[in-house]
């Protein structure tokens, strides 16, 4: 997938402290006991300052959690703040630690930051309950994660839940119960009934442990729960996969959310997502945007069940909502996908030892805060014994070591699949590695049938990205959706295993004057996000189609020229695709497609 850059990524999660101008160090920092917290003002323009809290652990063990609490003078309050989640009542102010922060080893600091209001500082410092000098040991670690739940008395409105008690050295208060990662009950007992709920519906149940310090512990693992009645459970649309890929970046720069998909009604419409991406660095599956995937927290307007996120819940960000999607919609499976165009260079390390990354990857996604979300795993390894971004060098057996490995590790309830090249050439990629000798390990290929030609090539020839077959003067032989996949089951791999690849986008030239494809052109058009590719949203009416070649429609506006799949190229490929007996189609991605989904409307009722 050649365009996928990360360039917004990250860019609009935080703000950013001006630390280092001015170093004002107030009365509230001391040293001693088992931790201290200190604050300093890094900034004052008189109206208003940034200020910094620093957290040091100075006992002799681990602290996996901490709160800070102080109170400023009226008149003076927090505006933002970063690396902590900071709440206010009146003058009193509260600062908890993220999820990626919390845990401090012996020695170790961790510093917040915010902007502030007004000219006061702090005073009534505590942390963890205790002072912020040290001189009482502050709250030591917070609760353990209570058992995984079980369910019994399962009916058609009601579940009973019972887990195993959480450990903390001060004792344990209360369990928040929390239902599809909302709290919906605080108990003191290790069991509760949940009642109103809907028939035939499936559930996610997870719990939480407070002390009698008020420290929140992690969350425990989930146990799914399908209520009674209500019929059974409605089969998919249909016997062929229909997949979207959902970019954790998409959220920044596009403001494409996950209840896009619901209010586009793509949601009703596909069987599968791919969340991308997840990367792979030192031989190991990775988190790829810790924001983004599991902290953001979405407003009301922005989520899928029009309840805004809190501070404190358990898990926020893309994560949650992809949660709540499920819930909405049970059919739909998502599967975590890893590397990518920009991250496949981690692939190298991680066939070196095929077993520790397959394991590395299982405990990623199966982590007990978000297992309930993933169906399984998707592989995007671009290129296998080739170069992509980077060229390497592991040789024709790893891939299939690599999909062997994460087969035995994930097991026959989750699924295992990977996206390919779609090089149909002789001596190409497809060649490169043994994809026939790992299919018998995967549920499908996500053969990525588009970007075979682009203004990489700045002077052209202008040529479809995505032909269907072959043509009079195309650029590359093989370098077609036909040869892919013809290549592919003439070395073994069943075409149920095959997913035909559609791009929500096209790809331009710029100084063209010939309409035909095979143009001169002296470079890539200009694109909204990137030079030479816009999505098809804006493509359809900025340059509607004006020919069709190889089975992709093509634009040629102005001096510009343009190559993109419309609702009728895509109709024509489904029909192909139905015809070749592949197992479905795929596309990247959602965000391409207009406010209505007609992209992802002709997929569904064409294949």
């Amino acid at each position: 997938m050649r365009f996928r850059n990360r360039a917004a990524a990250g860019f609009a999660t935080l703000l950013l402290p001006l630390a280092g101008l001015i170093g004002l160090t107030s009365p509230a920092q001391a040293a001693s006991g088992g931790a201290t917290a200190g604050f300093t003002k890094t900034s004052d323009w008189g109206t208003g300052f940034g200020g910094q809290w620093t957290i040091k652990n100075t006992g002799t063990s681990s602290i996996s959690s901490w709160t800070v609490e102080w109170d400023f003078p009226s008149g003076t309050s927090v505006t933002s703040a970063w690396d902590a989640d900071v709440t206010g009542s009146g003058t009193h102010w509260t600062a908890k630690n993220k999820s990626y922060n919390g845990t401090l080893a012996p020695g170790a600091s961790v510093s917040f930051g915010f902007n502030g209001a007004g000219s006061g500082s702090p005073s009534n410092c505590k942390l963890n309950g205790g002072s912020c000098d040290g001189t009482t040991v502050p709250g030591d670690a917070a609760p353990s994660a209570p058992g995984t739940p079980t369910a019994s008395s399962v009916t058609d409105t009601s579940v009973k839940l019972s887990w195993s008690a959480a450990t903390d050295d001060k004792g344990v208060k209360n369990y928040d119960v929390l239902r599809d990662g909302s709290k919906v009950a605080t108990v003191t007992t290790t069991s509760y009934t949940d009642t109103g709920l809907t028939a035939g519906t499936d559930y996610s149940y997870t719990v939480q442990a407070r002390d009698t310090a008020d420290q929140t512990g992690p969350v425990s693992g989930a146990v799914k729960v399908h209520t009674t009645g209500g019929g059974t459970t409605p089969p998919p649309t249909g016997d062929k996969v229909k997949l979207g890929y959902f970019t954790e970046w998409g959220i920044y720069g596009r403001n494409y959310n996950v209840k896009n998909l619901v209010t586009s009604g793509s949601a009703a419409k596909i069987t599968h997502i791919n969340y991308a991406f997840g990367n792979v660095t030192g031989g190991k599956c990775a988190i790829g945007d810790s924001y983004a995937d599991y902290d953001k927290a979405f407003t009301a307007d922005q989520s899928v069940s029009g309840v805004a996120d809190t501070w404190d819940q358990p898990l926020r960000g893309n994560f949650n909502q992809l949660r709540q999607l499920k819930a909405k919609y049970p059919n739909i499976k998502v599967l975590w996908s890893f590397g990518g165009w920009t991250w496949s260079g981690g692939f190298a390390d991680a066939a070196k030892n095929p077993a520790a990354f397959a394991q590395s990857c299982y405990d990623l996604v199966e982590d007990p805060r978000w297992a309930d979300v993933f169906d399984g795993i998707d592989i995007d390894w671009e290129y296998p014994n080739a170069c992509g971004l980077t060229c390497d060098t592991s040789g024709a057996a790893a891939f299939k070591n690599v999909m062997s490995a994460l087969r035995a590790k994930f097991g026959s309830n989750n699924l295992v699949t990977a996206a390919t090249t779609a090089d149909g050439s002789a001596g190409g990629k497809i060649e490169a590695a043994d994809y026939a000798g790992a299919a018998q390990y995967v549920d499908w290929y996500n053969v990525m049938t588009y970007d075979f030609f682009g203004a990489w090539d700045a002077k052209g020839p202008t040529a479809p990205h995505s032909p269907l077959t072959s043509y009079d003067g195309i650029p590359k032989a093989g370098f077609t959706t036909a040869d892919a996949m013809a290549k592919f089951k003439a070395i073994g791999v069943p075409a149920k295993k095959l997913l035909i690849g559609i791009g929500f986008y096209g790809r331009g030239w710029t100084g063209v004057t010939q309409d035909a494809p095979g143009g001169t052109a002296t470079g890539p058009a200009t694109g909204t996000y990137e030079q030479g590719i816009e999505d098809y949203k804006v493509l359809k009416t900025s340059c509607p189609a004006t020919g069709t070649v190889a089975g992709t429609a093509y634009a040629h506006c102005g001096s510009n020229w343009w190559s993109y799949d419309t609702p009728a190229t895509i109709a024509s490929k489904m029909a192909w695709a139905k015809n070749q007996g592949l197992g479905g189609a795929f596309f990247w991605e959602f965000s391409g497609d207009t406010a209505n989904g007609e992209l992802v409307n002709a997929i569904n009722s064409n294949l």
